[in-house]
C-alpha cells in the first residue's frame, strides 16, 4: 500500500485546538470480516492487530477515572475483539453512552448469533455502515454478498426494536461516496434511504450520517496509484468551509489505538500522527491520560493537522457524527 502521508504534511489547513473532551474513541483492532476498498484503516480478515486484555483494562481504568460521557468503539470490526462485550458492559454500568461502529455483516458471523441481542440488551447505539441502498454499489465497494448480509443484519436489529420510536435503541446508517467526490446533502439523501429501504426491504432507522472519504489508507493509496490524489485534495480544499472547523470531531475526542497510544482522531491514528507530537512531546499512552487530563494539559491543546483534514471541513462537513452543517456542497 502506497504511503500518502508525505503528500499531506505540507499543509495550509488552519490551526485547531481542543475544546471540552467528552468522547473516548477506541480502536479495538484491525481485524475485520470484510476488506473494503475505501477503508482508511486497511482492515481485513488477516490483520493480526487486536487490543489485548492489558490494554483493554487500561481503557476501563480511564473510563472510571475520567469524565468521559461517550465510549465510541471502532475497528476493524470491534465486535471481533474478545473483550468487546466486557468493555461494553463496564461502560454501560457506569452510565456511559456506548457507540458500536458496526459493519452489519458481522452480526451474521459464526459465534455472533446473539450479538444483536447483546447490543439491544445493553442499549448500545449502533452506527452501521451502508454506503448505498443499491446492491451493486455496496458489493462493488465492500465485497460480493455484503449488501445481502447487511440487509439481514438490519432486519435482525429492527426485530429487536432498533430504529423504532420509543425503544431508545438508536440505529444510524452511514453513507460514503464510492469514489473521489463529496457526499450529497445529508437531509435529502436520508429521505431517499428511508423511501427505498422501507419500500423494498421494510427497514427502518433513526438517521443517516454522510461521511466523506478521507485520502488515507486504502482509498488514499488507490488515489495515489491512479494519479488522482492531487485532484481530490484540490476538490476538498476548494469546498472548505471555515464554519465546520468549530464542530469537527477531534475537538472533543481522544482516539486510542489497539496498543493504547493516543491520537487526536482516528484518521491521524491511521497516518501515525500521534497526539502530542506537534509540540515535541512525542507519543502519549493511555496510561498517562489521567495525569494529562487532571493537569489540564489536553483541553485547549493544539491538534495535529494536515491536508487530509480538509475531508472533514469540505462542503457540509464530515465527522463521526455525519454532516456538520447544511451545506453548501
Amino acid at each position: 500500500m502506497l504511503d500518502v502521508l508525505p503528500h499531506l504534511t505540507q499543509s495550509d489547513f488552519p490551526p485547531l485546538r481542543r475544546a471540552r473532551l467528552h468522547t473516548l474513541q477506541v480502536n479495538l483492532g484491525r481485524l475485520c470480516n470484510q476488506q473494503c476498498l475505501h477503508c482508511h484503516v486497511a482492515a481485513g480478515p488477516n490483520r493480526p492487530e487486536v487490543m489485548d486484555e492489558t490494554t483493554l483494562d487500561q481503557v476501563i481504568d480511564a473510563l472510571g477515572a475520567l469524565p468521559f460521557e461517550t465510549l465510541d468503539l471502532t475497528g476493524g470490526a470491534p465486535e471481533l475483539n474478545p473483550g468487546f462485550r466486557r468493555l461494553v458492559r463496564h461502560a454501560r454500568s457506569q452510565g456511559l453512552r456506548v457507540i458500536d461502529r458496526c459493519n452489519l455483516s458481522v452480526l451474521l458471523e459464526p459465534g455472533q448469533a446473539d450479538l444483536a441481542a447483546f447490543l439491544a440488551e445493553q442499549g448500545v447505539e449502533v452506527v452501521a455502515s451502508l454506503p448505498c441502498y443499491s446492491r451493486e454499489n455496496v458489493d462493488a465497494q465492500r465485497g460480493r454478498g455484503v449488501f445481502e448480509s447487511s440487509i439481514a443484519g438490519l432486519r435482525r436489529l429492527n426485530a429487536l426494536g432498533y430504529g423504532a420510536p420509543g425503544t431508545g435503541l438508536t440505529l444510524a446508517l452511514v453513507y460514503n461516496p464510492g469514489g473521489p467526490s463529496l457526499p450529497p446533502p445529508q437531509t435529502a439523501l436520508e429521505a431517499n434511504y428511508r423511501e427505498v429501504l422501507e419500500r423494498d426491504f421494510g427497514i427502518r432507522f433513526n438517521r443517516l450520517l454522510t461521511l466523506a472519504n478521507l485520502p488515507i489508507g486504502r482509498f488514499g493509496s488507490t488515489l495515489l496509484s491512479r494519479d488522482e490524489l492531487a485532484g481530490y485534495l484540490g476538490l476538498l480544499k476548494a469546498a472548505h468551509q471555515c464554519v465546520n472547523t468549530e464542530s469537527v470531531m477531534c475537538r472533543g475526542l481522544i482516539s486510542v489505538d489497539w496498543e493504547g497510544w493516543l491520537y487526536d482522531c482516528d484518521f491521524n491514528q491511521m497516518l501515525g500522527l500521534p497526539l502530542g507530537a506537534g509540540d515535541g512531546s512525542g507519543r502519549t499512552h493511555l496510561r498517562d491520560l489521567s495525569t494529562l487530563m487532571s493537569g489540564g494539559l489536553l483541553e485547549a491543546g493544539q491538534i495535529q493537522v494536515a491536508d487530509h483534514c480538509y475531508g472533514c471541513t469540505a462542503g457540509q462537513g464530515s465527522s463521526c457524527g455525519g454532516a456538520l452543517s447544511p451545506g453548501p456542497v
